[in-house]
């Protein structure tokens, strides 16, 4: 059976937007039929399709869906209005600026009845769908740990976010994504050292709802660019490295090592370690498509706003955290209290 091409419009020519349009404009059974930017397309980014000023002028174009990739400030507005005129929505990640807003969200697409996602594009890396599968199979038996390390040189192009919403939601969502587990509480302390108004370095310490810590380390001040995440379990470790899509199993020691000099430096015990070989497709392609799938009420696994929501919740309790250098406690699942703040002992 022949697939409905659908009339997609995006809202943003940024560096992400770039991106998505790229990718629309390619898209099986998608037409890019319209783009929304005030300042037009001064890099030529945009071929066949319309560049508007407006969103009533885009949305006149008929959509059957839009892709929301303007600053984060503006979400809520556009999103709000997209769901009022029955338009289904990916939004860029995070959600929206605020916890509050992202709700608003939430309930303006529900009461519509329309499919919404949200564009956490970390999740479609290979190698960290090949490491949730593994841990939804049991590979490593029970986890202990999560770690994370996302840092780089400072992006010019983000101003209306600090580093928390903007890098931070990306180790936030991913790691209950790959676990399955929500937060149950952070701590964490910010620095801002480039002059902006917002932090530029975050450390975050933490547990999820089954006793799993976590640890994030994030930062625009770093000229060494590093895509890190670790899972230590019961039967080893796997490290993702979502700059390469590569996915590396490290064993628990089983062989003993009897060379004394070379025992300083590899320990007592060797395990075996195995870099897995995973197709390796786009991460923007792959989130397009189960978008797609998803407008044409396939099952696809896509970010739903409620996922979205929660990411945003947990990244303000690591900024309250870090305000109040104290621990916050999260809101269990489906119950109305954001985070609350409970001093350390």
């Amino acid at each position: 059976m022949s697939r409905r091409t659908l009339r997609a419009g995006l809202i943003g020519l940024g560096a992400m937007g770039r991106n998505h349009a790229r990718v629309l404009s390619s898209l099986d059974g998608v037409e890019l039929v319209g783009v929304m930017d005030p300042a037009g397309d001064s890099t030529g980014a945009v071929r066949n399709a319309p560049v508007v000023a407006t969103l009533p002028e885009l949305i006149a174009l008929g959509l059957d869906y839009a892709v929301v990739a303007c600053p984060t400030a503006l979400h809520e507005e556009i999103g709000l209005t997209l769901a009022e005129n029955g338009v289904p929505a990916l939004i860029e990640k995070p959600l929206a600026h605020s916890a509050p807003a992202a709700q608003r969200l939430l309930d303006a697409f529900g009461r519509a009845g329309l499919v919404a996602g949200v564009g956490h594009v970390e999740r479609f890396n290979p190698a960290l769908q090949s490491l949730r599968s593994r841990l939804e199979s049991g590979e490593l038996g029970e986890v202990f740990q999560v770690v994370t390390r996302r840092q780089g040189p400072f992006p010019h192009r983000i101003a209306d976010v600090g580093v928390v919403k903007d890098l931070a939601t990306h180790d936030i969502d991913l790691t209950s994504w790959v676990t399955g587990h929500d937060y149950a509480s952070v701590s964490a302390r910010t620095v801002s050292k480039s002059g902006r108004p917002h932090e530029d370095m975050v450390c975050v310490v933490g547990d999820l709802s089954d006793g799993t810590l976590v640890s994030h380390l994030v930062n625009w001040l770093s000229p060494h660019k590093e895509r890190f995440t670790a899972v230590t379990g019961e039967r080893g470790c796997l490290v993702a490295d979502t700059l390469t899509a590569d996915l590396t199993f490290h064993a628990n020691g089983v062989v003993a090592t009897e060379w004394e000099a070379l025992r300083a430096f590899r320990g007592v015990a060797e395990g075996d370690m195995v870099r897995y070989a995973i197709p390796k497709r786009e991460p923007l392609l792959v989130e397009h498509e189960r978008f797609r799938d998803a407008l044409e009420g396939e099952a696809a696994d896509i970010v739903t706003l409620d996922q979205g929501l929660r990411t945003v919740e947990v990244a303000e309790a690591v900024l309250d955290s870090a305000r109040k250098k104290a621990s916050v406690g999260l809101r269990s699942p489906r119950t109305p209290t954001l985070a609350t703040v409970t001093q350390r002992s």
